[in-house]
């Protein structure tokens, strides 16, 4: 490979958790700048149908079903994409399963389901995409953590560590791979407008309210934070990717927020204490009871 990374007409990119939401607006916004997409799912069906779309709008799209706390199956596709394309200049760690609840209704499983799929995920692309970048001597890996990931975020326990984590590791990564040519990234969204708002398919609820309602009121918590439009919010994260920007957090007002944290963390706390008590308002108003329960529900 003689030629370095393209920005972004020529390339090649994962995406995974393609099928929906983000990673289909990232997956739509690469392709329109000229990158060559591959959207990974485990929903096999919404990502062929998505890349489907993109190759009807002229862009070249295709799909893999892909779970990505496999690690086999994460390594295998980063090798097909390389064997059938002739190089990877992006992937775009995405897929991500939504958490609601307070910590004290939480089962282990659902611990262990949030931290395969959200960190394990992450972990599983990071080892299988970033040996392959150093053997062709150039890359740009992606991470999509979250504001959650930089702030405190009761009822949103599970999520928020998993989170935090993706940017402790995307941001210690960074700083070894720019010495092998290969550049790292943390994407940190705020409320985006996507089926994670209301849970998504694959996401896990400890409420124990009937499904509609947990999504019902998932949904006017996340409200109170004026969510950007996701198509608005790719196009903006792919500008800041190509100027390799560290950490990357959209909508630009949450910048506030993350400040206020690191320069004041009781402030930080207090402010995290009144969003605690409106989520808490609302699931009050529902009735939510206050035993345990887990409900898998996705992203």
């Amino acid at each position: 490979m003689t030629d370095g990374l393209r920005t972004y007409d020529g390339g090649v990119a994962i995406v995974t958790g393609a099928a929906s939401g983000i990673g289909r607006s990232i997956s739509e916004a690469l392709a329109v700048r000229g990158c060559q997409v591959v959207l990974a799912d485990v929903d096999l069906d919404e990502a062929e149908a998505a890349a489907a779309l993109l190759r009807e709008r002229g862009g070249r799209a295709s799909a893999r079903r892909l779970d990505v706390s496999n690690f086999a199956e994460v390594n295998e596709l980063v090798a097909q994409t390389i064997r059938e394309m002739g190089r990877i200049d992006y992937i775009f760690n995405n897929a991500g399963i939504g958490a609601a609840g307070e910590a004290a209704h939480y089962t282990i499983d659902s611990w262990h389901r949030i931290i395969s799929v959200n960190l394990g995920g992450v972990v599983n692309g990071v080892q299988a995409a970033y040996a392959a970048m150093i053997r062709q001597g150039f890359g740009h890996i992606v991470n999509v953590a979250s504001m959650a990931g930089l702030i405190t975020s009761p009822a949103l326990a599970s999520y928020s560590m998993t989170k935090h984590a993706v940017v402790g590791l995307s941001k210690a990564l960074r700083v070894e791979a720019q010495f092998r040519g290969v550049r790292v990234s943390v994407v940190c969204p705020g409320v985006i407008r996507t089926p994670m708002l209301r849970g998504g398919k694959h996401g896990v609820f400890t409420m124990s309210l009937a499904e509609d309602k947990q999504r019902e009121i998932a949904g006017q918590f996340f409200e109170f934070f004026r969510p950007m439009d996701v198509s608005v919010f790719a196009r903006k994260v792919l500008d800041q990717v190509a100027r390799n920007r560290a950490t990357i957090i959209v909508p630009g007002w949450y910048k506030i927020a993350w400040w206020i944290e690191r320069a004041s963390p009781s402030l930080g706390s207090l402010l995290a204490r009144r969003n605690f008590e409106r989520y808490r308002q609302l699931e009050l108003d529902s009735g939510a009871a206050t035993h345990d329960g887990a409900n898998r529900d996705a992203v």
